[in-house]
């Protein structure tokens, strides 16, 4: 997966607006280097996703930072 170029800093954070063929664990590779670390992205968009394995085209997920 190349690198998102949909991304934007704001003040609220990171966004990223889901593509064909993506999923919570390739984005989290690109976000983070992990794919394990879908759950932060699926914990922080709860308010729009029901299950990690259903996401769509054109959704825009919040990407949180992570703690470490």
């Amino acid at each position: 997966m190349e690198a998102p170029a949909d991304t934007a800093d704001a003040a609220t954070g990171r966004t990223y607006t889901v593509q064909a063929g993506d999923s919570l664990w390739k984005i989290a590779e690109a976000m983070y280097g992990s794919g394990a670390r879908y759950t932060a992205i699926f914990e922080a968009n709860r308010d729009i996703l029901d299950d990690p394995d259903r996401i769509h085209p054109g959704q825009e997920l919040k990407i949180p930072d992570l703690e470490d």
